[in-house]
């Protein structure tokens, strides 16, 4: 898969170079289709990171089964993180896949998912939701939610309850 992204990036580079040659179209034109091959290089680049198995920095979801998690402590020049491999719970939707997410380093979460991955050995799945905090209202991350921290709690998945005959 990954072969076949760059093999795909080569020939829209190699289409842009020999449009921008052998073309009569305007300068500025020539200029903006460089930009935006340009531009869809990086988001292809981090298309493909996603693809590759490596831990997300996306927000979690609302609701998800924690399957594992892996705890990076703090230390010097690190500031830590926290790596959690989770499912989503979505109504009306059978089972989705894992995915890993890349979480910022606070001493409570990391309390939460020690104790959620004991209790996880011990036979006891895991659940956990997670909310966004609100913007502090600095800079521009009021603009853009999913940019903020997230409220995350680990608790007990329940048992599905089974109705009667």
């Amino acid at each position: 898969m990954t072969l076949t992204l760059i093999i795909v990036f080569a020939l829209i580079a190699l289409l842009l170079a020999l449009a921008l040659v052998f073309s009569r179209w305007p300068r500025w034109l020539k200029g903006l289709l460089a930009i935006a091959v340009s531009g869809f290089y990086f988001y292809g680049f981090s298309a493909a990171h996603s693809m590759l198995g490596i831990p997300s920095t996306d927000a979690l979801p609302e609701r998800f089964v924690m399957l594992a998690a892996l705890i990076d402590e703090p230390r010097a020049k690190f500031p830590g993180a926290l790596y959690m491999w989770v499912t989503p719970i979505e109504e009306g939707k059978g089972f989705l896949q894992p995915r890993a997410y890349r979480l910022p380093y606070t001493r409570t979460l990391h309390e939460q998912i020690s104790d959620g991955m004991r209790k996880g050995r011990e036979g006891v799945p895991q659940m956990g939701t997670a909310e966004v905090k609100p913007g502090n209202g600095k800079g521009v991350s009021w603009l853009n939610p999913g940019s903020d921290e997230q409220e995350v709690k680990i608790m007990d998945l329940p048992t599905p309850q089974v109705p009667e005959k």
